[in-house]
C-alpha cells in the first residue's frame, strides 16, 4: 500500500530530523513494525479518510485528535513496551495508540474523559480484534488504582504537571511519557521510575497536544 509506505518513510524522516531532542535517529523495528500494522484508515472519520495515513493529526470529533503518526512512533519507543508489560494509556481517543501499544504490550488499560469516545474505541478495537485492551471512561487523571501497578504510562494530552497518582501508579523500573505545559509551549517529557522509586524527568522534544481534562471538563493540575 502507497500510503502506507509513504507514512513509515516520513516517520522515518522525521526520527532522522528530530534526533538531535530525541536522540534516537532510528525507531525501534518492533515499534515500526506495529505501525505498519495497524490501519490507520479505521481510526479516523469517514470524511478524513483519504488523510488516513499522511504524517498528520486529525480531528476525531469532541473537540480531540488522532496524533501525528511520528508522534504515536515516538512516544511508543520512548515507552520501550515489552511483550509482557501491562500499559496505562491516559486519552483513549479514537483507539488507534492503544492498538499500536497491544501490537508490543502484555496489555493495555486506557482511559478516556469523553464516554461517547471510549464507547466507540472499545467497539472498534473489539472488532478488529484487538482482545488485550481494556477501556473505561473517566478521570485519567486519577489513573487506574485497581490495576496498579504499571510498567509504562503514556498520556496522549497535555497536563500542566505530572499527575501524582500516575507516578505512584508507575512500577519502579517503569516509564512514563507524558507532553507537559500550556498551548503553543508544551514539552513531550520522560520520565523514569528508579528501582528505588527514584524519579528522573527528560525532555525530549516540543509538541502541541489537546489538554488533559478532567471527567468535569476542566483542565486538571498536578493531584497529590
Amino acid at each position: 500500500m502507497k500510503r502506507l509506505k509513504a507514512m513509515l518513510e516520513a516517520i522515518a524522516a522525521d526520527a532522522a530530523a528530530t534526533a538531535e531532542y530525541t536522540g534516537r535517529r532510528a525507531l525501534d523495528s518492533r515499534v515500526m513494525a506495529a505501525m505498519a500494522k495497524v490501519p490507520r484508515h479505521e481510526f479516523v472519520p469517514a470524511a478524513d479518510m483519504g488523510y488516513a495515513y499522511v504524517n498528520e493529526a486529525l480531528p476525531i470529533g469532541y473537540g480531540q485528535t488522532i496524533s501525528q503518526p511520528f508522534v504515536v512512533a515516538l512516544m511508543t519507543d520512548l515507552l520501550e513496551p515489552k511483550p509482557d508489560h501491562r500499559i496505562l494509556e491516559i486519552g483513549t481517543g479514537s483507539g488507534y495508540q492503544a492498538a499500536v501499544l497491544a501490537e508490543l504490550a502484555g496489555h493495555v488499560y486506557s482511559i478516556e474523559a469523553i464516554p461517547e469516545l471510549a464507547a466507540e474505541a472499545g467497539a472498534r478495537l473489539a472488532r478488529l480484534g484487538y482482545r488485550n485492551v481494556t477501556i473505561k471512561a473517566g478521570d485519567g487523571n486519577d489513573g487506574w488504582a485497581e490495576q496498579a501497578p504499571f510498567d509504562g504510562v503514556i498520556v496522549t494530552a497535555a497536563a500542566a504537571e505530572i499527575p501524582g497518582p500516575l507516578l505512584q501508579q508507575l512500577r519502579a523500573g517503569g516509564r512514563l511519557v507524558i507532553p507537559i505545559g500550556p498551548p503553543r509551549n508544551q514539552e513531550l517529557t520522560l520520565v523514569e521510575k528508579s528501582a528505588a522509586g527514584e524519579i528522573a524527568e527528560r525532555v525530549v522534544l516540543p509538541v502541541a497536544f489537546v489538554p488533559l481534562v478532567s471527567v468535569g471538563g476542566a483542565p486538571r493540575h498536578r493531584v497529590g
